[in-house]
């Protein structure tokens, strides 16, 4: 066989590999749809979407703030306050996990202490977080202090392996000079090593902290705290005007967040 066949046949198969793609992902979505059952759709079908849809466009603007400490910005707040404490205690503990985890050794095929971090922190994030929470609850009782162990728990298995992978990746050059110069481990190490990673660290705990906000809002469903709680109550109460303003405030509340979170992570990297 020619060189020239087989280019010509390396650029029919470039040219129509969309074909066999597109049939295997029809395939995968015909495997999807016949695993699923269709129940049908209830005869109140109708008339509920219209309450609902009436409600989420007429919200009740009377709960933004009635200074009873149950209104939406205060609850929007103690959302806050979840997300911010959960992501400053696990940005903390996340630190020794991470150099436990990190293999610095390049030469080595297998690094015990890196592995066994590594394995640590997998093992850490297995448990979704409503499921840390529903767990803390039956610890130490319902309340914002669950949702807070929750979030900083689980925190320390996402920040940890970030952490490790910015520690793995980090530039040494610094390291190597100091070194170079006579400095110590400590040297080297307030010197070099955390100026360099503290960007990266910072960096990720924005991003966590982004992740946390919109987990401390639905960590209240079972009772974290936070604005779950009131919205769970206002959907089993079909209240579809207070789920209405709650949804709007989370929202705001998030692009808020994210907005700022990006514009310092910008300005970090």
């Amino acid at each position: 066989m020619s060189i020239s066949t087989m280019n010509n046949k390396k650029e029919t198969w470039q040219r129509y590999s969309w074909l066999g793609w597109g049939v295997v992902i029809i395939a995968i979505y015909i495997w999807a749809l016949t695993g699923l059952q269709f129940s049908g759709v209830q005869e109140s079908a109708r008339e509920v979407s219209f309450s609902i849809l009436h409600g989420l466009t007429h919200p009740d603007f009377s709960y933004v703030y009635n200074g009873s400490g149950e209104d939406l910005v205060s609850l929007i707040i103690q959302t806050l306050a979840i997300a911010f404490l959960g992501t400053f205690v696990s940005a903390l503990l996340s630190v020794p996990f991470a150099f436990w985890a990190a293999r610095t050794d390049k030469n080595s095929r297998w690094h015990v202490r890196s592995t066994t971090g590594k394995l640590v922190l997998v093992f850490i994030r297995t448990f979704p977080e409503i499921v840390l929470a529903i767990m803390f609850i039956k610890a130490v009782g319902p309340g914002s202090f669950a949702g807070v162990l929750a979030v900083s728990i689980h925190s320390i298995g996402m920040l940890g392996k970030l952490f490790s992978e910015a520690i793995e990746n980090m530039d040494r050059g610094a390291d190597e000079a100091l070194e170079a110069a006579g400095g110590n481990r400590a040297d080297i190490w307030l010197l070099a090593t955390f100026p360099t990673i503290l960007p990266e660290f910072i960096n990720y705990t924005l991003y966590r902290f982004e992740i946390a906000v919109r987990s401390a809002s639905i960590l209240g469903m079972v009772g974290a705290g936070g604005i779950g709680t009131p919205l769970l109550f206002a959907i089993q109460t079909r209240t579809w005007d207070r789920v209405g303003i709650i949804l709007l405030g989370i929202i705001i509340m998030v692009t808020v967040i994210d907005w700022v979170s990006g514009t310092l992570r910008k300005r970090l990297v």
